[in-house]
C-alpha cells in the first residue's frame, strides 16, 4: 500500500539493522548463529525465581522513573566498590530499557542542530542514528587497524568549537579493544578546558580478560564529572531479552538525562528490577563474569587454530574478530552471507559498524555461547 502524501525520512540511510538480517539468514539457512551478541545459555536460576516472586507479590505496576531505589542503590555500591566513585542513587543513577536507549537518552539530553559529536569507528549501530535524530552532526574518527587503537592526533584533529560529545566504547564492539591508562591521559588532555561531554558505552565492563583492568570514566575525576557512564544487565547476567540498562553521571547531566527518559520509555520492568537488586547483592557473580568469558575465547581460539582465519587481539567483549584475508577477496558482507549458507556459521561483517573506512578482510563472531555450539561452529569453519 503507497502512502497518500510525501513522507520524508529522518533517517534515509537507515535498513533493517544487520543483526536482525543475519540472525534471519541464520535462522533461514540453519546455520550455528555467532552473529548477534547474546548468550545461548541460560542466565542463574536465582534471577527467574525473583522475578516471578516479585511478580507474584504484585510488584506489577509502574517503577519509578528514574528506577527502583533498591536497584539505584545497588548500582552507586558497584560503583563505588570496583572503581571507588560514589555516585548518588537519587539524583545521580538512572534505569533505563536497555544500554541502547540509555545512549539515545544521553545524546538527545546534550546535542542539538549546530553540534558536532565524535564517534570512533567501527563503532555499534545506534551511535550515528542518535546524533542525526538529535540535529546534530557526527563526526568520525577511524580506530588504527589491527589492533582498532585510539588515534588520539587524529582525535585532536577533529576536535573543534562545535563539538559537544565524544562517544568512548570499551571494551570496544566489535573489536575487543580495550582503553590503557594512556588513552585515560589523551583523553583528560582532548576534553580539558572544553565544554564536551563524553558518553562511555561500558556495557562489557566486567567482561574484561588477561589481568587487564577496566578503565572506567568513574576511576579518574575529571572525567568522571562530565560522563555519562552507560552499563547493560542484559550482558552482564545473560538476560539480553529483558532489556535493562542504566547511566550515571553527576546530577546536573542525570537531570537532563531523565528529561528525555520520561518520554521516551518513562520507566522500566518493574519486577525485572527487583530481582536484579536483589542479585547485585552478590558482586562475585560480577568478578567471576572475566575469567568465565576468558576461557570461552581461549576455546575459541584453540578450536580455530590451524584454521585459515587469523584471529585479532580480543581484550574485553564477547567478541572474537577473524580476519579471511588468506580465504577470499570478497567483500565481508558478501563473505559472511556465503560462509552462512555454504557452511553454516551466521557472524557480522565489520563493514556494518563504518561510515568513512573501507572495510577490512574482518568478520566478528559472538563466543557467548556453550561449549557445544562453539565446538559445533568451529568444526565447520575449520572446513573453509
Amino acid at each position: 500500500m503507497t502512502t497518500p502524501f510525501r513522507l520524508q525520512s529522518k533517517l534515509p540511510n537507515v535498513g533493517t539493522t544487520i543483526f536482525t538480517v543475519m540472525s534471519k539468514l541464520a535462522s533461514d539457512a540453519g546455520a550455528i548463529n555467532l552473529s548477534q551478541g547474546f548468550p545461548d545459555f541460560d542466565c542463574d536460576p536465582a534471577l527467574i525465581d525473583g522475578v516471578t516472586r516479585h511478580m507474584r507479590e504484585g510488584r506489577n505496576q509502574y517503577a519509578p522513573m528514574q528506577g527502583v531505589p533498591a536497584l539505584r542503590q545497588a548500582i552507586a555500591a558497584k560503583y563505588e566498590l570496583f572503581h571507588g566513585r560514589r555516585y548518588d542513587a537519587d539524583t545521580e543513577v538512572t534505569v533505563t530499557s536497555g544500554g541502547t536507549e540509555a545512549i539515545f537518552d544521553a545524546v538527545v539530553a546534550v546535542c542539538g542542530p549546530g553540534d558536532e559529536a565524535i564517534v570512533l569507528e567501527p563503532c555499534y549501530d545506534c551511535y550515528v542514528p542518535a546524533i542525526e535524530l538529535s540535529g546534530a552532526t557526527p563526526v568520525v574518527v577511524s580506530l588504527t587497524l589491527p589492533d582498532y587503537r585510539l588515534d588520539w592526533d587524529a582525535v585532536r584533529a577533529a576536535v573543534t568549537p562545535r563539538t559537544r560529545l565524544i562517544i568512548i566504547n570499551s571494551p570496544h564492539n566489535p573489536s575487543g579493544a580495550i582503553l590503557g591508562p594512556a588513552d585515560i591521559q589523551e583523553l583528560k588532555a582532548v576534553v580539558r578546558g572544553t565544554d564536551i561531554v563524553i558518553i562511555s558505552d561500558e556495557v562489557y565492563e566486567h567482561i574484561i580478560f588477561d589481568g587487564a583492568q577496566h578503565q572506567s570514566m568513574a576511576r579518574d575525576e575529571q572525567l568522571a564529572e562530565r560522563s555519562f557512564i552507560i552499563g547493560s544487565f542484559g550482558k552482564t547476567y545473560h538476560i539480553t531479552g529483558w532489556k535493562a540498562g542504566y547511566a550515571v553521571a553527576p546530577s546536573a547531566l542525570s537531570a537532563e538525562f531523565r528529561k528525555v527518559h520520561q518520554f521516551v520509555t518513562f520507566s522500566t520492568n518493574t519486577p525485572v528490577q527487583h530481582a536484579l537488586a536483589e542479585m547485585m547483592a552478590r558482586p562475585e557473580a560480577l568478578r567471576e563474569l572475566g575469567p568465565f568469558f576468558q576461557a570461552k575465547r581461549d576455546l575459541f581460539l584453540d578450536l580455530m587454530s590451524g584454521s585459515r582465519f587469523r584471529p585479532l587481539p580480543c581484550g574485553g567483549s564477547y567478541f572474537q574478530l577473524m580476519d579471511y584475508s588468506s580465504i577470499t577477496d570478497e567483500a565481508d558482507a558478501d563473505f559472511a552471507v556465503r560462509l552462512t549458507r555454504e557452511f553454516g556459521v551466521a557472524s557480522i561483517p565489520t563493514s556494518s559498524f563504518l561510515y568513512r573506512s573501507a572495510a577490512p578482510k574482518v568478520l566478528r563472531f559472538c563466543f557467548a555461547k556453550k561449549t557445544e555450539t562453539l565446538e559445533a561452529a568451529a568444526e565447520r569453519l575449520q572446513k573453509v
